[in-house]
């Protein structure tokens, strides 16, 4: 930065800069998967919840660069490769158009390569995300996008994690799309009602506050 100038960082500003650094220095921190599973986890959290959203796609692209960083010393710990295609998946989000089709398929083969490992890792958070991306991006011959794939796979999630927060939330989000709205209405108060996590106050209080706002979305529909 330039000594001379007087132009105060403001908070927003800071609060990135910040950010930024500890994804540069992720690697040198964790000693061991799950505690690299937890930095990361934490470090998403604070971008998807805290940040603003002008600000989340660099942030997310070095934390990307970290997730990487973290696979070469644990390349078979399933829940780095979970946390690794979150990441990648709401960077596409973030970046939206073709240039984000790269990166859910790369996503699409982190949660993949978590299923071949161990499909319970993380209550089932690859079944969870994988059939979230299905039911998200778009079908042959743009993406690989399939509402029956994607129903398989939520389905799935939920056999592993019934009262999960997660595998409601992204379940009703995906009957939404199907203009199922009665049956997405009870997977979002189950979602509601699920069991905080421990050490994911972030995660919890703004995962409730998108199943408050899908609830406002779909209102009195019946159909």
């Amino acid at each position: 930065m330039n000594h001379q100038s007087l132009v105060p960082i403001s908070q927003p500003i800071r609060t990135f800069l910040c950010l930024a650094a500890l994804c540069f220095s992720l690697s040198a921190q964790a000693g061991s998967s799950q505690e690299a599973t937890v930095e990361l986890q934490q470090r998403w959290e604070q971008i998807k919840y805290r940040l603003p959203e002008k600000q989340q796609e660099i942030a997310l692209e070095e934390l990307t660069h970290a997730a990487n960083q973290y696979l070469t010393e644990f390349p078979s710990a399933p829940e780095l490769l979970i946390w690794k295609g979150i990441i990648l998946s709401t960077y596409a989000g973030t970046k939206g158009g073709l240039g984000a089709l790269s990166l859910v398929d790369e996503a699409k083969q982190s949660f993949e390569q978590a299923l071949e490992i161990n499909p319970e890792a993380l209550s089932g958070s690859a079944y969870t995300s994988l059939g979230a991306l299905y039911y998200q991006v778009p079908g042959w011959p743009i993406s690989f996008g399939s509402d029956k794939k994607a129903r398989q796979l939520l389905s799935k999630a939920l056999e592993i994690d019934p009262y999960g927060i997660d595998s409601n939330f992204f379940y009703a989000d995906f009957l939404v799309d199907q203009k199922d709205y009665i049956l997405a209405r009870k997977a979002l108060d189950k979602a509601l009602l699920a069991p905080d996590r421990p050490n994911r106050p972030l995660a919890d209080e703004g995962r409730r506050q998108e199943i408050l706002d899908l609830l406002v979305k779909i209102g009195d529909k019946n159909s």
